[in-house]
């Protein structure tokens, strides 16, 4: 069966010069150190902004929990970033979306951040950055949800010095990933993706990009004796 790598490279003469170079740099800076979860986000304002911040940062994949609320997003406002990047979604009808997504994070390792105002924990500036963490950010008015509040490994909270009780969800948002991601980059944590990571983003990239991209893999598996390539596969 083809690597990523090598399917990359049957699709790469198609992208444009311009554009191979940015998959080249903008993958050698994307981490799934950091994740982001959203929890029943209804305004698509703010559902959009998120997205538009995790690309301009480097931060691969966004998990989104759809118990009571579908999160939609704005094309004016996300301009093009969802895209770019993975929007992993728990949405089944009868289950405890937001458990699901819990399990499945802390299953590859995640340590669950609760963002709530009314914490006294850590803080952007002071949350520890050895292990991977999962970001979580709630509805608009009532923030994370019971559940969601009793499955966190920690709490995180937004210094304020002002009247209002919160910061809104996408500017928490970018308050936090802005200043974790930072530190990171400036850390000696190996935040970044692996070579595989790397390879099957670029690939999944041009797939995006490339507009014959199923029937130019397809050939390619049948001149290597692989089975052709399906909708599921590709």
């Amino acid at each position: 069966m083809p690597t990523d790598a090598e399917l990359y490279a049957q699709l790469a003469p198609f992208v444009s010069a311009n554009k191979r170079t940015l998959f080249e740099r903008i993958a050698k800076e994307r981490t799934r150190h950091v994740t982001v979860v959203l929890e029943d986000i209804y305004q698509p304002h703010n559902a959009s902004a998120v997205v538009r911040t995790a690309d301009l940062l480097g931060v691969q994949d966004i998990h989104i929990i759809e118990n009571r609320n579908k999160y939609t997003v704005n094309p004016d406002v996300t301009l093009g970033s969802s895209k770019w990047t993975n929007m992993i979604r728990y949405r089944e009808r009868s289950t405890d979306n937001a458990l699901k997504c819990v399990n499945a994070l802390k299953a590859h390792g995640y340590q669950i951040v609760a963002t709530s105002p009314g914490t006294e924990s850590v803080t952007p500036e002071s949350i520890p950055l050895d292990k991977p963490m999962a970001f979580c950010f709630g509805t608009e008015l009532t923030g994370l949800s019971a559940g969601m509040m009793e499955h966190a490994d920690s709490f995180l909270r937004i210094p304020m010095h002002g009247f209002t009780e919160s910061y809104n969800i996408s500017v928490s948002a970018a308050i936090v990933l802005y200043t974790v991601v930072q530190r990171l980059r400036n850390s000696a944590v190996d935040w970044r993706l692996t070579e595989a990571e790397a390879d099957a983003l670029k690939l999944s990239w041009a797939r995006k990009t490339v507009h014959s991209a199923q029937h130019i893999e397809a050939r390619f598996r049948m001149e290597h004796g692989d089975e052709p390539a399906t909708e599921t596969d590709l």
